[in-house]
């Protein structure tokens, strides 16, 4: 008949002559595919298919997926071809730069940074590499930064102030200040000169080195890669009171730390000594304190001083003229930028979830750290754990652990606050075992299993890759190693002694209400062969679940049942009754001295044997 074949010898076969008989067609375990894995339950009778996909973090073209079982006893060989998902370079985003480097395996995330004078309002540009071996592209962009100069006015003859609104707050601006100056008198030289500035004030201030009586006009804007549109003011100065000698000066601040001294007095050559004394704190820090103090003696009157300040800082310069009638002293404030080279050196990872770097400058200051971390995992898309804080230390080589969550994928953003730039690094913590299985644990005396309820782990320390049923001898249970690699499947097993796999299901393959499997069901999960349980052995039924990510494997166990004492199940039915070879009677007759039929059903080993009474 289709589906059988002769159990030994030829086809056709005389039962008597050739001591055969008619078996079922069994394919056996159906052939594996390289990083590929078998869908759903299958048997493997003639006629039975087999359905394959690629396994997480593979692809395949639009080949072949299914085998079936032959009437020649064999497996048709799949076409399947699963290719590692390698989504290459990340995409260009204009007018952005790709920061560190990164892995074009699934899941991986590449980070990007606008370039200067461009800005991303809506939050970090990301771009994150999917199933389909291609990049999803963010909808984010970079924007150009155009600055708004408003409301410029003149203070203290030579001095201005301005508001700015950038459209972002604490960004460092540099501003390109050109003068434009003449006088009545027309043989008189014109004044004209261009000073920076680069600061990150709301409310900026500059003060100018300006010659008295002289009307300016002065053009404030921003240096490229910034736009802005230019504010002009004119105005000015007054004239030169020519007082002798009384100490009187003034001072302009240029190049944001150097100083120039102006002496009202026309005597030319005469020495003169002026005192420094320079006091810095940082905002942000309670015990910063930057103190020095000098003198300076000149002739000249016009000076120069520059000084030697820290970034970041708030300082307070008192500058008096001793050699004077009177002691004329003049205060000034300067609030230095962030410094712009990096002052944060060879930063490292340790112990997976700790950073260790070293400080360039070499002086024992205290420095605040402020540390971005986001983490995102591309197996759970609503998971999404920022954490924004800081430290303070004076260590010129620092370490930091952080608190992390396991199977995640981070950007952590590091930023010394007298830096202008932070530094970004990828991090990536390996999975732990995932959440104990939930299960209705059943003890089975002597009977028949009941259909056991498979629920669904959360995917807390890493993508759930797998659920197992694991049959393993009672006597076993207390040595049993949940993560064990040496339990095989029901016919690779090698002694009565040994447990095995009677059914594995791939995590995908499981409905998020869970299912019901029933142990001996003569079916094939995946590769495993679910054979029924052996009359009068005693069992221990395990639920594994598995984690499987970059290459680390992580189990988590919990008994289902206990089976004690398994018994062989059988049913008995009547096929017919004969009275004779012309007359049949019911089933439900009572009768005597008469041919009866019966089917006696194995239901344990799923056998039937007829027999005759």
């Amino acid at each position: 008949m289709d589906g059988y074949v002769p159990k030994s010898g030829p086809e056709p076969f005389h039962p008597t002559r050739d001591a055969t008989s008619c078996t079922e067609i069994d394919c056996g375990t159906p052939p594996e595919v390289p990083d590929g894995y078998i869908i759903g339950n299958y048997t493997s009778r003639l006629g039975g298919q087999v359905h394959y996909a690629c396994k997480e973090g593979f692809f395949s073209g639009p080949e072949d997926a299914i085998s079936s079982c032959t009437a020649l006893g064999t497996w048709e060989s799949p076409k399947l071809n699963c290719q590692e998902i390698d989504c290459g370079r990340p995409p260009e985003v204009p007018h952005a730069v790709l920061l560190g480097n990164h892995s074009s395996s699934l899941g991986s995330v590449a980070h990007y940074v606008c370039q200067e004078g461009f800005e991303s309002r809506q939050g970090e540009i990301t771009s994150v590499c999917t199933e389909k071996g291609t990049w999803r592209e963010s909808t984010l962009t970079c924007t150009e930064i155009i600055t708004e100069i408003n409301d410029v006015s003149v203070f203290d003859n030579t001095c201005m102030r301005w508001q700015v609104n950038p459209g972002r707050i604490n960004n460092q601006i540099m501003y390109v200040v050109y003068i434009k100056g003449h006088r009545a008198d027309p043989t008189e030289s014109v004044h004209e000169e261009t000073v920076n500035l680069t600061t990150d004030s709301g409310t900026p201030e500059v003060c100018l080195d300006l010659y008295p009586g002289t009307n300016y006009t002065v053009s404030i804007s921003t240096a490229p890669p910034r736009r802005s549109v230019p504010a002009i003011i004119g105005f000015q100065t007054a004239e030169d009171d020519l007082l002798e000698d009384d100490g009187i000066f003034n001072i302009s601040i240029f190049n944001e730390a150097c100083l120039k001294l102006n002496r009202h007095s026309r005597k030319v050559g005469s020495e003169q000594i002026y005192q420094f004394k320079v006091l810095g704190r940082r905002w942000y820090l309670n015990d910063f304190y930057h103190a020095t103090s000098f003198n300076l003696t000149t002739r000249e009157q016009t000076s120069v001083v520059c000084l030697d300040l820290y970034p970041a800082t708030e300082y307070t310069v008192n500058i008096t003229r001793l050699r004077s009638p009177e002691q004329h002293s003049v205060q000034i404030r300067i609030t230095t930028a962030p410094a712009e080279k990096q002052i944060i050196g060879n930063i490292s990872i340790f112990n997976e979830t700790c950073l260790r770097w070293r400080r360039t400058k070499t002086a024992d200051i205290e420095e605040m750290y402020l540390f971005h971390i986001r983490g995102l995992r591309w197996y759970q898309k609503e998971f999404a754990q920022e954490m924004i804080f800081n430290i303070t230390t004076s260590s010129q080589a620092s370490e930091m652990c952080l608190d992390l969550r396991p199977g995640t994928n981070y950007s952590v953003s590091v930023q010394a606050l007298s830096s202008a730039l932070p530094v970004v690094i990828s991090l990536t913590t390996q999975i732990t075992e995932p959440p104990l299985p939930e299960v209705d644990f059943f003890t089975v005396h002597g009977g028949p299993l009941p259909r056991l309820k498979l629920r669904t782990a959360k995917e807390e320390n890493g993508p759930i890759s797998s659920y197992q049923v694991l049959v393993v001898p009672l006597a076993l249970q207390s040595t049993f190693s949940c993560d064990s690699e040496g339990i095989t499947s029901f016919f690779s097993n090698t002694s009565d002694t040994d447990g095995y796999v009677a059914a594995e299901l791939l995590a995908k393959d499981v409905p998020d209400d869970g299912m019901e499997i029933t142990v001996g069901d003569r079916l094939y999960y995946g590769k495993y062969y679910n054979a029924p349980l052996k009359i009068g052995n005693d069992y221990c039924i395990i639920l594994r679940i598995t984690s499987e990510w970059n290459k680390v494997r992580r189990c988590s166990c919990a008994v289902w049942a206990q089976v004690k004492g398994t018994l062989q199940l059988f049913q008995m039915e009547v096929v017919s009754i004969w009275i004779s070879q012309s007359n049949q009677v019911q089933a439900t007759d009572t009768v005597s001295g008469y041919w009866v039929v019966c089917r006696l059903i194995d239901k344990t080993r799923g056998s039937t044997t007829v027999l005759h009474f």
